[in-house]
């Protein structure tokens, strides 16, 4: 009963631990989906002003936006951005959730409530 009991509570340990994103996996995939191409090698300072900063963002926020970029415009609360919809489209959802824990865990300028 007890082996039971200790291996249920990992499955839950290490299921919580996925749910929360990897930040050292987001860090290579914001690499490799060259992510600063864009939004600035520190996601503090995008080459263009209509981008937005992604450092330090909430971490659920950035779940939903780059998920609304796959569904696109045409999708339930999707969102249009022909860049960003390409982007996302590519990602799988733990590649969302690594890119999410990795931009959260940087440092921002960003005033945010949380």
């Amino acid at each position: 009963m007890k082996k039971i009991s200790l291996l249920v509570l990992m499955l839950v340990a290490a299921s919580a631990a996925h749910a929360g994103g990897n930040i050292a996996a987001g860090k290579e995939a914001v690499a490799k989906f060259n992510c600063v191409s864009c939004h600035g090698d520190k996601f503090t300072n995008p080459i263009d002003p209509s981008y937005p900063k992604l450092a330090g963002q909430h971490k659920d926020y950035l779940v939903q936006a780059l998920k609304a970029y796959q569904r696109g415009a045409n999708g339930l609360a999707g969102r249009s951005n022909a860049i960003m919809e390409g982007q996302a489209k590519a990602l799988s959802n733990a590649d969302i959730e690594n890119i999410s824990a990795y931009l959260n865990s940087l440092p921002t300028d960003l005033v945010l409530k949380k």
